[in-house]
């Protein structure tokens, strides 16, 4: 197997993909071969245009937003995704969204393994202090790896309200303080 260096940035980061591991977590924007696959996987989710959904995983960069990907050794195959945003009224916070995991690898790991990054580098490499989320069914999941229920948090600000809607009724915010 080969060892795929870390990013210099990454340096204070578990090792996830030491050599021995077939798995890599890496920022989109430093792999843009990786950004089609990864626009197929969050679409196979959650369809959306394939201009806007690139759009978005171009806006990836080293602070917020930042999207992060699980790929095979080789950098050949996208599994997992999820994307960090800023949240205007925290500043030492965050917004992880678009958490998927290829449907062909669920249930082995590869969530948990891309959360814990993604926390790791909230912390290390982007200073921040918590992260929140909002699940409708995998709250579950959320708790096993250490979030908790707390109040809605909006990513756009105090005057930002949602618009009442059936899906966001049942919404349910968690979050983690790292």
């Amino acid at each position: 197997m080969r060892y795929i260096k870390p990013e210099p940035y990454y340096e204070g980061l578990p090792p996830f993909n030491v050599s021995g591991s077939p798995f890599n977590v890496v920022p989109i924007h430093n792999y843009p071969e990786l950004m089609k696959d990864t626009c197929a996987l969050i679409n196979a989710e959650w369809p959306r245009s394939e201009t806007a959904r690139m759009r978005s995983l171009e806006a990836s960069c080293d602070t917020l937003p930042c999207s992060l990907v699980l790929t095979t050794e080789g950098m050949c195959r996208v599994i997992a995704h999820l994307k960090l945003s800023p949240i205007t009224s925290k500043k030492k916070a965050c917004f992880v969204e678009s958490v998927v995991v290829d449907k062909r690898h669920r249930g082995q790991g590869f969530g948990k393994l891309i959360m814990k990054f993604a926390e790791d580098y909230c912390r290390v490499v982007l200073d921040l202090k918590t992260i929140y989320l909002s699940t409708i069914d995998q709250d579950g999941f959320y708790e096993r790896i250490g979030y908790e229920y707390c109040a809605p948090v909006t990513m756009y600000g105090p005057r930002h309200c949602e618009l009442p809607s059936l899906q966001n009724a049942k919404k349910k915010y968690m979050k983690k303080v790292l």
